[in-house]
């Protein structure tokens, strides 16, 4: 294999073996573009020469097309700022189109021309979450559209509400459904929103946002040529030096990706007691089998899907806090811990969207529902007896659950025998339509 990388990588390469693990490729392809835009605003502004600005950028779309992945070495725990991933860049840029255009290409004057890590590692950052969140947003909207279609085939299965997991009012499957279609639509734009501060990027400002080493119209010919190369609607952050110091942006996309991960995590351990059982448990619903559950009880069925989710969504929590700690440790002008942040946020949007996309196709779109046993729990349940606070008041009620739960016998048995009220009003006021909605006219 022909290394095309040089000194800098290989002191990095020396220097952090840290992990073992590689950068990203779409975090490699948005320094990559980077440098292409660099390349011909340069050039433009007539001050980096036409073969060489030409060679840039064929290499540029030599890389982006999938060319020299294996270049791309260095480990994402290394020295502050991200110097050691963008001279690993300049290196192989350089090298590879000095071959092009068989001149002397220097990976710093020239592919790093403009630049410096403190202005690049932040827009590419930016820009690579951009390219990823909608892989995201997709699974999403589908694992969204699962839970709706649930909410509909479920909507007339009534069975006992639980809160404090006590008896509780009644509630349809349906209806717990729908609330987890809602969490996930919020959720949903609350990325979305957070996903439309990374647009304002600083690029330009070089080592200290100030904009040294470069042409005055730069900042504003790079902008616009990004926009070009990426097809996102970037625009100027409007303060190249607040651009430099602050990471808030990537801690907000980090804080909505960890709402999204406590969603995942409640929502799972919903259809986990849901689905408890089956002769010991709740056993409401009915998850998909994956797996066998055990390697020494027969027959035994886990929710493996969700526990996986739930791991993750663990780690992404704590991705998010390793994100808070590195955003805090920012100081004067400029946030050395940039890699760390590339690299947790690049994974909680990588592992979310892969962990969604599972729980969706192998979990979610296959839940069942025991009909038996929803009506089963449903006319044991204590917590039906509140319908009939209008009609009887809170105290006679509560003397009438205790004497159900003493006797073992059902809410409506005890308002019928003992004459609380006559049959027929009691069917009314327990008619399903009734149990679900406002119910007092």
């Amino acid at each position: 294999m022909k290394i095309y990388y040089g000194a800098e990588t290989k002191k990095a390469l020396e220097n952090f073996p840290i992990s073992g693990l590689k950068p990203h490729p779409t975090y490699i392809s948005s320094i990559v573009n980077i440098k292409k835009a660099a390349a011909k605003v340069n050039n433009n502004l007539k001050i980096l020469e036409d073969k060489k600005a030409l060679a840039i950028i064929k290499t540029c779309d030599e890389i982006l097309s999938g060319k020299f992945a294996d270049q791309f070495v260095v480990d994402p725990y290394q020295a502050g700022a991200g110097t050691s991933h963008n001279m690993n860049i300049n290196e192989v840029i350089a090298n590879r189109a000095g071959e092009i255009s068989r001149q002397i290409i220097h990976p710093n004057d020239h592919v790093n021309m403009s630049q410096s890590t403190n202005d690049v590692i932040p827009a590419a950052i930016r820009i690579t979450c951009l390219f990823l969140l909608p892989s995201l947003l997709k699974s999403l909207k589908l694992l969204k559209s699962s839970f709706d279609k649930k909410s509909k085939q479920f909507s007339r299965i009534i069975k006992p509400g639980r809160t404090h997991l006590q008896d509780a009012l009644p509630i349809t499957l349906g209806q717990e459904f729908t609330a987890y279609s809602k969490a996930i639509k919020i959720d949903m734009e609350r990325i979305n929103q957070a996903a439309g501060n990374l647009f304002k990027i600083g690029i330009g400002g070089t080592g200290v946002g100030t904009g040294i080493n470069t042409h005055p119209d730069y900042h504003k010919m790079m902008v616009k040529e990004l926009k070009n190369l990426t097809k996102f609607p970037l625009k100027s952050s409007g303060n190249l030096i607040e651009s430099m110091q602050n990471t808030a942006d990537f801690l907000h996309l980090s804080s909505m990706l960890r709402i999204l991960a406590q969603s995942l995590i409640r929502i799972g351990n919903d259809l986990r007691l849901l689905s408890s059982g089956p002769s010991t448990g709740l056993a409401e619903i009915i998850l998909p089998e994956v797996q066998k559950g055990s390697s020494i009880m027969p027959g035994k069925v886990n929710p493996s899907i969700i526990e996986m989710m739930t791991m993750v969504c663990f780690q992404v929590i704590g991705f998010d806090q390793a994100i808070l700690q590195a955003s805090i440790a920012g100081q004067l002008e400029l946030n050395v811990m940039l890699p760390l942040i590339a690299f947790n946020l690049i994974e909680q949007i990588r592992l979310l969207t892969n962990t969604v996309e599972v729980l969706n196709k192998k979990c979610i779109a296959d839940i069942a529902v025991d009909k038996k046993m929803c009506r089963y729990w449903f006319e044991r349940s204590s917590g039906i007896a509140a319908i009939l606070n209008p009609f009887l008041g809170y105290d006679k009620i509560t003397g009438i659950v205790k004497y159900a739960l003493k006797y073992n016998l059902s809410i409506r048995e005890v308002i019928i025998n003992r004459g609380y009220l006559d049959k027929k009003t009691v069917d009314k006021i327990f008619h399903p339509r009734n149990l679900t909605r406002p119910n007092i006219y």
